[in-house]
């Protein structure tokens, strides 16, 4: 599978909702749709949008971005109406980002259907050409 492009999925109960949220909130650029999902191209990395019939929140990160400019981007969202979550027991400062102990900057936020999304600010990577 190495080299092989991934695919990622994240679950929606509502598609109207979810192609607001991925098209034109997020900017991701619609590839397609039919009766079973939305497809979109994240840079690269194809996205299906499934349809279900009801979504189970996971508890954890299900999908996150790569950004070189953390709090810029954090900014984006929230101008976008997106707010940043707080976690109790998690160091995170007031725009809710977290310091991890590599050195990665990250912060959380939610899709329509309740998934946790995510953006990560790295620090230098070499195998992922991943640099602050």
């Amino acid at each position: 599978m190495e080299s092989q492009k991934l695919v990622a999925f994240v679950a929606t109960r509502d598609p109207v909702r979810a192609k607001k949220f991925y098209r034109d909130i997020l900017g991701l650029q619609l590839v397609s749709e039919d009766e079973f999902a939305l497809v979109f191209n994240a840079a690269g990395t194809m996205l299906r949008v499934t349809y279900v019939p009801e979504v189970a929140a996971a508890k954890y990160t299900l999908l996150g971005w790569h950004v070189p400019d953390i709090v810029w981007t954090a900014k984006q969202l929230q101008n976008k109406g997106i707010p940043l979550e707080h976690y109790p027991g998690m160091q995170q400062d007031d725009l809710g980002m977290w310091n991890s102990p590599s050195g990665a900057r990250v912060a959380w936020f939610k899709d329509p259907d309740g998934n946790t999304l995510s953006i990560t600010q790295f620090p230098a990577i070499p195998a992922f050409g991943v640099a602050r």
